[in-house]
């Protein structure tokens, strides 16, 4: 539920062991045959179905929308100046 209101997007899971290394699998191939234009949907075709697990919850976007804008902001500082961010 964290994830789907501070990103507010709906989370999917797919009933498989390993869901997050499967899906790093599926994106190293997609690098591999990226080159030849195939999409990442075309990828995954034969992914198992994904689940809808949680959608936001309504009013989180705008509590969570400005601690991701000065996050973003404290991550630009870190990588352009790191030096200063410490």
């Amino acid at each position: 539920q964290v994830l789907s209101d501070v990103f507010n997007a709906p989370v999917f899971t797919i009933d498989t062991a390993n869901s997050a290394c499967l899906g790093s699998a599926y994106r190293a191939i997609h690098g591999l045959v990226a080159e030849r234009n195939v999409s990442f949907a075309d990828v995954v075709k034969l992914a198992p179905e994904p689940r809808l697990a949680v959608t936001p919850t309504p009013g989180a976007e705008e509590l969570y929308r400005p601690l991701l804008k000065r996050y973003a902001e404290l991550e630009q500082k870190v990588i352009y100046n790191p030096a200063s961010s410490c």
